[in-house]
This record gives C-alpha cells, sequence and structure tokens, in this order.
C-alpha cells in the first residue's frame, strides 16, 4: 500500500511540475495537501477522550468585559482590526451567474454593498482605518474586480487576493485532470476556505497589514449577514470580543451558537486532549452520529464567524503547522470522475495559543444560502440601519420562521417573480409552499402555514391574512 501511495505521488508530482498555470507555492501546496491524504495521517477521535469546554474555553458573550467607551481608544482598538470576507462561492444554486456575493439581498442592495456600507459606516464613525479584504476564488476574481470599481470613492481601503487553484485529480489513474487536455474552469477547483491562511501570506497581504499594524483579522462568509463588527443587537455598543482577544492575547477565536434542529450537522467545539479542537460530523463514528446530532450534548455550532491574530497566522505558515483535518470531496466532470481535497479554516482552530470559542447570540449567524432564507431577510422581519441587517423587535419568537419553498421558488429570479411583495411574516411559525403558487402583494402569514397548488396554478390574492391554515385550492382561501 505504501508503494502504490508513493508511486501514485510521484507521477502527481511529476505531472503537476508540468503545470504553467498555476504558481510554484500553489503546486507545493496542492502536494503537500496530497501528500498527507495518501499517508492516511488523519487521527481518529477517541469518543470517549472527548470533553465539554468550560466557559473558560467557550466563553458565554455576556460575561465579556464591556469594551472602552472612549471614542478615542475605541478608534485605537479598531485600527488594529482587518474584515476578511470569503468570497469565492457562486450563486449557483441559486440560479445566478457569477459572485454569491452580488445577489440582491434587501431594498436593492448586494451582500457587497451591505458589507461595504457597513465598515463605512464604522470608519466614519470611529475615524478609524479598517480595511476590507475579500478572499475570491478563480471563478469570482474576474466579476469581483469589476464590481469593487465601484467603490472607488468610498471611505474604505478595499483589497482583493485570490486563493489557491489546484487541479482536480483523476480518480482512475490519479492524475491531474488539466494534464488530459482539460485547461478550462471544469479541470480546477478551489481548496475550501481553510486555505485564507497560505493564500493571504502568498499574496502578500499579510505582510503588508502587519506593517500598517494590524493585529487581528475578523474571517466570515460573505452571504452571513449576521457576520458583523460594530453592532451589538441588544444595543448600539461596539463590539467587545475584539477587546476581549486582544487583552487575553488569544491567538484564535471561534464565534459559536446555541443549535437548534436546523443545524444538527454543524461543527462543533470540543476539549480533547487538553486543547480546543473542532468536530465535524464526517469525523463522527458511524455508532455516535445520532449522539452528535443532539441538542443536548452538543449545545452549540460553528458559524465560522472566525477572529485570528496575523502574526500567529505568518508564524504557523512559515512553519507548516496548519495540518488542518481533510475534506475529500469526490465529484464527477463530463463523465469522468475525480477527487478534490480541501479543508476549513474552523479545523485550524487547534493549532493556535490560547484558543477559544465564544457562544454569540442566533443574530450573528444569518445565512442565506436559498430562496427561503432571502424570504427572511426580505421581510418585515428585519429592517435596514446602515447597511445592518437588524431583526424586528415586535417579534417576540426568538427563533426565525422555518420556510420550505417547492423547486418552484428555487431560482432567485423565479422566487422574486412569484411574490408581488414579500408577505409579512413577524408572526409566522412555519411555512411549506409547494407547487404553481403565486402571491399577491400585502399577503400577511401567522402560525402555520402550508400552502400546496394540487392542480394548476393558485393564487393567493392581495391583502390575504393566512393564520394557522392548510390550503390546497382556492376554496380554502
Amino acid at each position: 500500500m505504501a508503494v502504490a501511495a508513493d508511486v501514485k505521488l510521484e507521477g502527481l508530482r511529476a505531472a503537476t511540475d508540468k503545470l504553467d498555470q498555476i504558481s510554484e507555492n500553489e503546486k507545493s501546496g496542492f502536494i503537500s495537501l496530497v501528500s498527507r491524504y495518501l499517508s492516511g495521517e488523519a487521527e481518529q477521535i477517541e469518543w470517549s477522550k472527548i470533553q465539554t469546554p468550560t466557559d473558560e474555553v467557550v466563553v458565554p458573550y455576556d460575561t465579556l468585559s464591556a469594551a472602552p467607551e472612549d471614542l478615542n481608544e475605541t478608534k485605537k482598538l479598531l485600527d488594529k482590526l482587518v474584515v476578511l470576507k470569503l468570497n469565492g462561492g457562486l450563486g449557483t444554486t441559486m440560479g445566478c451567474t457569477g459572485p454569491k456575493s452580488v445577489i440582491e439581498v434587501r431594498n436593492g442592495f448586494t451582500f457587497l454593498d451591505l458589507i461595504v456600507i457597513q465598515i463605512e459606516s464604522l470608519n466614519k464613525k470611529y475615524g478609524c482605518n479598517v480595511p476590507l479584504l475579500l478572499m475570491n476564488s478563480f471563478n469570482t476574481h474576474d466579476d469581483t474586480q469589476k464590481i469593487v470599481e465601484k467603490y472607488s470613492n468610498s471611505n474604505i481601503e478595499i483589497h482583493t487576493f485570490n486563493q489557491s487553484q489546484y487541479p482536480r485529480i483523476v480518480t482512475e489513474d490519479f492524475l491531474p485532470l488539466p494534464s488530459k487536455g482539460k485547461t478550462g474552469k471544469d479541470g480546477w477547483y478551489p481548496p475550501g476556505h481553510g486555505d485564507v491562511f497560505p493564500s493571504l501570506n502568498n499574496s502578500g497581504k499579510l505582510d503588508t497589514l502587519l506593517a500598517q499594524g494590524k493585529e487581528y483579522v475578523f474571517v466570515a462568509n460573505s452571504d452571513n449577514l449576521g457576520a458583523i463588527v460594530d453592532i451589538k443587537f441588544e444595543s448600539l455598543t461596539i463590539t467587545e470580543i475584539l477587546n476581549h482577544l486582544i487583552h487575553n492575547q488569544n491567538e484564535y477565536c471561534m464565534e459559536v451558537t446555541p443549535k437548534t434542529l436546523a443545524d444538527v450537522k454543524g461543527g462543533t467545539l470540543i476539549s480533547y486532549e487538553g486543547r480546543v479542537q473542532l468536530l465535524e460530523i464526517a469525523q463522527v463514528p458511524d455508532e455516535h452520529v445520532n449522539e452528535f446530532k443532539s441538542i443536548e450534548k452538543f449545545k452549540i455550532f460553528n458559524t465560522n464567524n472566525l477572529w485570528v491574530n496575523l502574526k500567529a497566522i505568518k508564524r504557523l505558515v512559515e512553519a507548516e503547522a496548519l495540518k488542518m483535518e481533510i475534506i475529500p470531496n469526490p465529484k464527477e466532470v463530463d463523465g469522468v470522475k475525480v477527487l478534490q481535497l480541501e479543508t476549513a479554516a474552523g479545523a485550524a482552530i487547534r493549532f493556535f495559543e490560547k484558543a477559544i470559542g465564544i457562544n454569540v447570540p442566533r443574530s450573528r449567524f444569518l445565512p442565506v444560502k436559498a430562496t427561503s432564507d432571502l424570504l427572511l431577510v426580505q421581510s418585515d422581519l428585519y429592517t435596514l440601519v446602515d447597511g445592518f441587517v437588524i431583526r424586528n423587535p415586535a417579534r417576540t419568537n426568538p427563533s426565525n420562521p422555518s420556510i420550505e419553498l417547492g423547486p418552484e421558488f428555487k431560482k432567485v429570479a423565479n422566487f422574486l417573480a412569484r411574490f408581488k411583495s414579500i408577505p409579512s411574516i413577524v408572526e409566522l411559525d412555519t411555512l411549506k409552499v409547494s407547487g404553481d403558487v403565486w402571491f399577491g402583494s400585502g399577503v400577511t402569514l401567522k402560525g402555520k402555514v402550508t400552502i400546496t397548488a394540487k392542480s394548476g396554478k393558485l393564487e393567493i390574492p392581495d391583502g390575504a391574512v393566512l393564520e394557522n391554515k392548510d390550503i390546497n385550492g382556492p376554496e380554502d382561501l
């Protein structure tokens, strides 16, 4: 087996060396990742050694000490910060072409517009210079470069850089797909957001930021509308997280939030052999999967909002010490079975000193992964203030409504066409829509509502109020 792995690796290395579309750094990172994969170095988690983290390891948000109220002290704090958004994803699952971050979310603003407005208002309010970094993939780079031009006059320094581009591996003979003539985009893949740390260094951006006196980077997915720096939703105050990390010299912090039944597959933080570690569902032995999914034992999950010390990133990348768990991702391209090897940024937590989690309110996790999420954020459940999407205090239930929309609503264009206006859902608990359903304007949904177009088109009339209703046809309205 060892011989076969060596032969595979040498063949792959020789073929990769001949690929001129990627840099030497990318080639060496790719071969290093494959070498780790083939060596089978993945450590099995010993279930009996897993411990629930204490409040010192996963700090409750409401125990953080208050940040300085003095504006000058706050400015000094924020001048140490950089915001980095993971911008490598395409909006294909929602029927869009181009970067997901340019989907319109609310009032004509895209994810990217809102991010820029938030940081602009932060810089203006405190007189600080918080730059925005966008980590693109080769899929989103060109489009993002064009889009960023419209912010050239804004009060914000925007940097873009690309994450690595790795060749897909043909499963049959373990050679890179581009070496077989697949030189277009289909031959390559971005290796997951764990690549943020080496790419930040390889791009030269890390050295630039350190030279500017920056100390921490706040990393978040560009589609998480809750991942903001400035506002604590209960009151408009500066975040205490950065203050806590600097004060306690924590090199890494993962924001976690209480798990609901919708989040049972999300990674969670554990204490393992004296260190804090991310446990993903893929690492869980089959006989313990149900235990992992329960919200009794594992009460929190990873939001992928991460705060990381820049000097620590430099130290660990240069020592090649960030050996995160490898996620094998098998795919098929034009009938050819291929393999992608990826890593996740959250898994890096165990390599940093004094790493912690902070248990934050659910309001800091508001991802838009599907049109059902878009319905939530476009509705009266939220309002928009200075680029911040803020929850309507009129909703007394701390959880958001559960929304299931049929395939007719999957693509953004179709979703928007089926609503004359987004319904009022402040008092909604659950909504399930299937079939050829169209909504009029000024519709109000309350309690538990199920709408099924059993035969042909079903139109919900303007101004309809549906409360705890099961509708199968016009006669039920």
